[in-house]
């Protein structure tokens, strides 16, 4: 399958240079490369021959899936059909940046990105200065092809966490600030806060492969003893959103009718699921369960108050005592990309922002055979469940492929409400982000991806 694209006519980089086909295909083609080994490649991996040049069994896809008919014409081809492949190029991997920076400093002792102020953007504001500790200073780029900021200067600041920042904005040296979770209900209903449903949820994952989690009702317990509204009133402080979903409100393909397995709502139900524990038990022909120990990574106090919650709920819904080991979020990410196709992490707490608009980026990202996400192991398990749950991998490569949106959004539903009958997560919540913005800040709104769209910055101003 083949796509053209035709770019916008006078296209520049912030610092003047011309923005051609040639620039785009250099940019995709870099970001596969096994040169650069980046970690993010494979959002480019519908590219024709994306493994060979991925390996490095060739050295290029420019003249081969990637083609500059002229200076204005991009043409790119796919290995398969891919009714999300759109969605996917708008991933930043695919993302220009400017050949003439990136090569000037190829080799060198600093990498290009501590020189974008040269000009390696093309968005409204060029840098005019960068600092790894301090932040970015953003100025008008008077070459960008939309409507130009009303903002002559930008100042991005840079700080450890929400806190600092929080704080900084309460000192008045800030004109915007995220509200950590803890501080949300001081700052509801004042005239600078707002509130944006953001595509984020937070899950626990079971491992399959893990006794006792390849035991269908024993997952189905464990799921049903959370009641995930009580957590969010208490230990989340009625800062995000309970939620039984994969797929977040505000997606394409969000099911307003899904339930929890068994039919439940975020309530959960503690007695079902203390005669699940029972039923699994007995199927499983033993009288107590191994050791547990839940792994997280503590983001907040709030994530720490969350998860001691939740084994709590487990001990006295179900007489079932889990431990709690707290990790790193880099040694946490080493434990999941581990676990694939083993049993060494049984359960653990993680999370996903979505990295474009389309059901396909949570469901086959995460469930489908093969794929680097599904490390608890759905599908290919030993579980009397195992056979179906391939059956849904199958519908889930259908929808990929179905030109037709409806029916796709109908057996993502479909395949959704599968999954989470078997528990294949355990949807905690879905984040909000709360924030303040100075008064004197007219029109500044975050969208669902906790961005602003660049055209947006035509339409920001300040007031005296």
């Amino acid at each position: 399958m083949t796509y053209t694209f035709k770019l916008r006519p006078g296209l520049k980089f912030s610092n003047g240079d011309p923005l051609t086909s040639a620039d785009v295909v250099y940019s995709i083609n870099r970001a596969v490369s096994k040169s650069l080994n980046s970690p993010v490649s494979y959002y480019l991996n519908l590219l024709k021959d994306y493994d060979k040049v991925n390996s490095g069994k060739i050295p290029t896809l420019i003249g081969d899936s990637l083609l500059t008919p002229d200076p204005t014409t991009v043409v790119i081809k796919i290995s398969k059909p891919a009714a999300y492949f759109l969605e996917a190029l708008s991933y930043p991997t695919s993302y220009v940046v400017n050949q003439k920076i990136v090569e000037k400093y190829k080799g060198g002792s600093s990498p290009w990105t501590d020189h974008i102020q040269e000009g390696a953007g093309d968005g409204p504001f060029k840098v005019q200065s960068y600092s790894h500790t301090t932040g970015i200073q953003l100025v008008r780029n008077d070459s960008y092809y939309g409507p130009k900021p009303k903002l002559k200067t930008l100042s991005v600041v840079f700080y450890k966490d929400e806190d600092g920042m929080y704080k900084a904005y309460q000192a008045k040296q800030l004109d915007f600030t995220y509200v950590p979770t803890a501080n949300v209900g001081d700052v509801v209903g004042k005239p600078d806060y707002s509130s944006t449903d953001v595509l984020t949820i937070r899950y626990l994952s079971l491992n399959y492969l893990a006794k006792p989690f390849d035991n269908i009702k024993i997952r189905e317990a464990f799921a049903l003893a959370i009641n995930k509204d009580l957590i969010v009133k208490t230990a989340i402080n009625n800062a995000f959103t309970a939620t039984n979903h994969i797929i977040p409100s505000g997606m394409p393909g969000y099911d307003a009718a899904l339930t929890g397995p068994e039919g439940t709502t975020t309530q959960g139900d503690p007695a079902k699921a203390k005669q699940l524990l029972a039923d699994g038990m007995k199927e499983e022909g033993i009288t107590t369960l191994p050791s547990l120990t839940l792994t997280y990574y503590p983001r907040e106090q709030s994530f720490k108050d969350a998860m001691s919650q939740i084994v709590s709920m487990w001990q006295t819904n179900l007489g079932v005592k889990v431990n709690v080991n707290t990790v790193a979020r880099a040694r946490l990410l080493d434990l999941e990309n581990a676990t694939q196709n083993n049993a060494s992490l049984p359960l653990w707490q993680a999370g996903w922002n979505a990295d474009y608009p389309d059901p396909q980026d949570w469901l086959t990202t995460f469930f489908d055979q093969g794929s680097d996400y599904n490390q608890f192991n759905y599908g290919q398990n030993h579980s009397t469940a195992a056979a179906e749950q391939q059956q849904v991998q199958q519908e889930l490569r259908k929808a990929d492929v179905t030109p037709d949106q409806d029916a796709r959004m109908k057996m993502y539903n479909d395949a959704e409400q599968k999954i989470i009958n078997d528990v294949g997560w355990i949807p905690l919540w879905q984040e909000k982000v709360h924030s303040l913005t100075s008064l004197k800040v007219h029109n500044l709104k975050l969208n669902s991806q906790q961005l602003i769209p660049p055209d947006d910055w035509s339409n920001i101003y300040m007031s005296a």
